[in-house]
């Protein structure tokens, strides 16, 4: 049965992982937490849903068609509504993003309703049997998939000059400028990333979950709190914060109540902050008086 809970909640928190990673993404280069972003993640969910079952599209472009069109979407966030309050309070950015979250779930809500839908069965693998334990085809599906992608996103950070203008904005925004970096159009680029990001987690919920309009919502708090069991800003501690939520949920669920698996991410949020408020991989404040 641990084998079982485990490989479970590490397929869970693989896609906490894309979600969290997204929203580190932004949060490191601008400094904002996409409040809005759940509804990003949802919107990708049912773009796949409207490509595969309206449209008819195979899953595998349609799902390529999504991100891309999720990436174009972040950017012209970015450009159109973000970038124009840039120098204005955070508050303000925490209220755009916000309403563009209500606002995809708004239309949503005018073309489904609050109908709940099945998304038809994409991932055509047999399980692997390894005794007592069965790894389904959609646990093989996701974890390809997303180690797939973290190998992609982590190896250009480490290995192209895009990692290293990356880095060089992560650490100076001003010194970024100062070496000829288009800061503006970096910052609208990793929205899209973001976006993009969150899509493909969007993406792989569909055909294991029912989509509904408020999607979004508890994946955003799942999202939320991988960042802050791992650290906010680090790349690395999104992705294992994920992985650890995911546990915390299956283990947590099967051996004390299954209640837990609704409020784990909420406990994880309040103990992190209460014990470690930088998390497991994040920097201290030092204050300089």
């Amino acid at each position: 049965m641990l084998m079982q809970l485990t490989i479970s909640g590490i397929s869970q928190g693989a896609i906490y992982a894309l979600i969290a990673l997204s929203l580190t993404v932004v949060y490191r280069s601008t400094t904002i937490v996409n409040f809005g972003h759940g509804d990003f993640v949802m919107a990708g969910a049912f773009l796949s849903y409207v490509l595969v079952v309206l449209l008819g599209v195979a899953f595998v472009p349609a799902a390529m068609l999504a991100v891309v069109a999720m990436f174009l979407l972040g950017l012209a966030f970015s450009r159109g509504l973000v970038r124009p309050i840039r120098g204005g309070p955070h508050i303000g950015f925490a209220l755009m993003c916000i309403s563009a979250g209500y606002v995809f779930r708004g239309i949503a809500r005018i073309v489904w309703g609050r109908e709940v839908l099945p998304m038809p069965r994409v991932f055509d693998i047999n399980p692997i049997f390894i005794g007592d334990l069965i790894i389904t085809g959609d646990a093989i599906f996701i974890l390809s998939t997303t180690a797939i992608m973290l190998a992609v996103f982590f190896g250009v950070l480490a290995l192209t000059d895009i990692g290293k203008m990356v880095q060089a904005v992560y650490q100076s925004a001003r010194g970024a400028q100062l070496i000829g970096i288009n800061v503006d159009r970096f910052n609208d680029f990793t929205w899209g990333i973001g976006a993009a990001l969150g899509a493909i987690g969007g993406i792989l919920i569909a055909p294991i979950s029912l989509l509904h309009p408020d999607l979004g919502a508890s994946f955003l708090i799942k999202g939320f709190a991988a960042m802050t069991l791992g650290g906010f800003g680090s790349l690395y501690g999104a992705v294992l914060g994920a992985l650890i939520l995911g546990l915390s949920e299956q283990y947590a669920g099967a051996y004390i109540d299954s209640a837990l698996i609704d409020i784990t991410a909420y406990l994880v949020i309040v103990l992190v902050l209460f014990l470690r408020p930088h998390g497991l991989f994040g920097r201290k404040a030092i204050v300089k008086v």
